[in-house]
């Protein structure tokens, strides 16, 4: 995990981020500052225009190709977007970038007509979709859904349901993972749908409020009736749902190391512009051993994790990737943004804790990164099978 890309490849890069940089502080920065400061979550007509600008510009999807309204950016360029997204401090930074809800894995398991239906419109910010994979007795061990798809005919009867399943109330279609029926020809497996919302029979059910203010939802699926087009993959798709996910997570989850490291950036420059500033006992509280402490560490910890994120992705451009360098990233990025914004918020004491300050937010928003796209202990699973061990 050595490689470095070319010197034009690194200038493309910084020019890259550069404009990112600019538009996030030019556009987004502006309409976040009219958002309520308790607001946890901006409204969905405003991530939906955030989204479709950034499309607009090349950002948003930007790694997909050209012929389907991406900018054909390396994924090191992504994460690096990612990155700065989260770094900016800007609320709606995040949205402005495809991440591990945008249009993956349509694109290297669809067929043409599905990444003509969905994925164009994904590309271009103009649709919206979801994933549906967890379930009450199947989160981390996705082997356990009870959610079924059975042949039918010359179609797909599909029964069951889904739960946390972020952005349902804003998606125009959802990617549903099922357990397939083992009779009448399937393979046995998992097998993904792609599912229009208004698909008869497919509704929101109950709607949950996670910590940092994101709502997540229940879906369910009752006697869904679809036809064999829409299997992620057409008929090869069918009972090959786990390898597809695998083949997507490694990404998505070097996505939200990107976004961890950035946030942990931002939170460690909060603490030291406040250590800088404050006096206590008359002196400024960055003087004070057991502040350098908490900052120190911080810095050293980030700088780490945004080097192995960093490399992890020019694997991903190399062809060479593999689910435990990923798992590493994911892991150790996710972890070290819960510990600095906790050591940022300590240093910032009462004021850091209140309602509306930007640390009081991120201790709630880092917390979720240690579970979404795989749980810190999964990670260790994933990691400790490439040691031979377990």
């Amino acid at each position: 995990m050595t490689h470095a890309p070319s010197a034009v490849l690194e200038q493309d890069h910084r020019e890259l981020v550069e404009a990112f940089e600019s538009f996030v502080r030019r556009e987004l920065v502006p309409l976040a500052a009219e958002l309520p400061e308790t607001a946890d979550q901006p409204p969905a007509d405003l991530r939906g225009y955030v989204r479709r600008r950034s499309a607009a510009l090349g950002f948003y999807a930007g790694d997909y190709p050209e012929e389907l309204g991406g900018s054909g950016m390396p994924f090191t360029a992504v994460v690096l977007l990612h990155h700065a997204a989260g770094r900016s401090g800007c609320s709606l930074a995040p949205y402005a970038l495809a991440g591990s809800d945008g249009p993956s894995p349509l694109l290297r398991h669809g067929t043409p007509e599905q990444v003509e239906r969905y994925l164009r419109p994904l590309v271009r910010g103009e649709a919206a979709r979801c994933l549906a994979l967890t379930e009450p007795q199947a989160g981390s061990d996705a082997f356990r859904l009870s959610t079924t798809a059975k042949r039918d005919g010359d179609g797909w009867l599909i029964s069951g349901r889904k739960t946390f399943v972020s952005n349902a109330d804003r998606a125009d279609f959802a990617l549903v993972v099922t357990a397939t029926d083992l009779g009448d020809g399937a393979t046995g497996g998992a097998t993904a749908f792609v599912l229009p919302m208004d698909t008869p029979g497919l509704r929101i059910g109950q709607a949950y409020q996670g910590m940092s203010g994101e709502p997540l939802f229940e879906l369910l699926l009752e006697q869904v009736r679809v036809s064999t087009d829409a299997v992620i993959g057409g008929e090869e798709g069918v009972g090959a749902a786990m390898a597809l996910a695998v083949d997507s997570l490694s990404r998505g989850r070097l996505v939200v190391a990107a976004m961890c490291n950035g946030v942990a950036e931002y939170a460690l420059r909060l603490g030291v512009e406040y250590a800088r500033e404050r006096e206590a006992f008359g002196e400024r509280i960055g003087a004070y051993q057991h502040v350098q402490e908490h900052l120190v560490r911080s810095r050293a910890e980030v700088e780490a994790s945004k080097l192995l994120t960093l490399a992890c992705a020019r694997l991903v451009d190399e062809g060479t990737e593999a689910p435990e360098n990923a798992a590493l990233a994911k892991l150790t990025a996710s972890e070290t943004a819960v510990r600095v914004v906790d050591r940022a918020l300590q240093v910032h004491g009462a004021t850091g804790w209140v309602r509306g300050h930007p640390l009081e937010f991120l201790y709630r928003y880092v917390r979720m990164m240690t579970i979404i796209e795989g749980t810190s202990e999964v990670q260790k699973v994933i990691i400790a099978r490439s040691m031979g061990l377990g």
